[in-house]
Formats: C-alpha cells, sequence, structure tokens
C-alpha cells in the first residue's frame, strides 16, 4: 500500500551509504522539519552535519524538498549547503520532479527521506522511489501535523506486522 512505510530509521543518521549502495541509491530528496531538524528550527545538530558529511564524501547528491516557504528553508538549506525547493506541495509529487531534475538522476536511483507518511511517504510513492521514513526528531508545532499523526500508527503497524525492522 502507498501508506505503509518500506523502511523506517531511527533517525537520518541511521542511513548508511552501505544501506544506499545496496538498494542502488545515489540521490537523496530530504525532508527538513522533524527529519534533519526540530520542527521550525535552524539549529542542525552535529550528528546530522556529520551525516551530510559523510553522505557527501559517500557520493551521495543530496537536496532539500520542503512543503514550507522559501523564508524558512532558504537560510537552513544555505547553511548546510544544499539546493532546496520550497512549496513542494506534498504529498503531490511535484517537488519531487522538480529535484529529480536538478539531480539529474534517474527515478530508480532516488529516495525520499522523511518523518511523515502522509506528506513525505505517500509523494514518494506517487512519484515511484522508495521513501526512508525516519522517526521525528522532535515535537509537532503544526496542529494539522499533529492531526494526521493520529493516523500514522495503523500504516507504521502494518510495516511492522509484515516483517519490517527499525534502523539504528
Amino acid at each position: 500500500m502507498i501508506l505503509t512505510p518500506q523502511f523506517i530509521f531511527r533517525n537520518v543518521e541511521a542511513i548508511t551509504p552501505a544501506f544506499l549502495r545496496s538498494h542502488g541509491i545515489t540521490a537523496l530528496v530530504l525532508d527538513v522539519d522533524n527529519t534533519l531538524t526540530g520542527d521550525g528550527s535552524q539549529k542542525l545538530e552535529p550528528s546530522v552535519q556529520s551525516w551530510l558529511d559523510a553522505m557527501r564524501a559517500a557520493g551521495i547528491s543530496l537536496t532539500i524538498v520542503s512543503n514550507n516557504t522559501a523564508r524558512r528553508v532558504a537560510p537552513f538549506a544555505r547553511r548546510v549547503g544544499l539546493a532546496w525547493v520550497p512549496l513542494a506541495c506534498k504529498p503531490l509529487p511535484i517537488g519531487l520532479m522538480v529535484a529529480r531534475a536538478r539531480l539529474r538522476v534517474p527515478r530508480r536511483q532516488m529516495a525520499m527521506v522523511g518523518d511523515q507518511i502522509f506528506t513525505d511517504r505517500m509523494a514518494a510513492g506517487l512519484f515511484g522511489i522508495p521513501c526512508l521514513l525516519v522517526q521525528p526528531r522532535g515535537g509537532d508545532r503544526s496542529k494539522g501535523v499533529r492531526f494526521k499523526r493520529r493516523f500514522e500508527g495503523r500504516f507504521i503497524n502494518r510495516y511492522y506486522h509484515r516483517g519490517g525492522t527499525l534502523y539504528e
């Protein structure tokens, strides 16, 4: 099902170049809020910066795709040195299409990294790429996100019921 996760990671730092290589992934499209940093935060934890550096060193192409505005995303993206797509319209795959064109990689070599089933996982599924779902880094400030989180458990439970594991 398009909403059931394919992979769940404790956090982005648990995603390794070896895992990506084993799945033929050479490019990652990254969400920001609760994926790379806390919801609405401009602060980047040193462990996430180290992870970004390791991905770059491994030859993994990276870009940010966020539903947030340029005002929110641009300062963060510039600080971490990544290209970015704001107002991505996830769960529609529009932002992923833009990212693929910029990354110049075939779809089969891309994956979405995000924390929400009803935006990140669904957009990836509609675009035909895997989603590497991460557990949220912090609390959700938006009432809309908090509302959607109440319905994610069903799909997460389905993942584990089908033999899925938490990558740590």
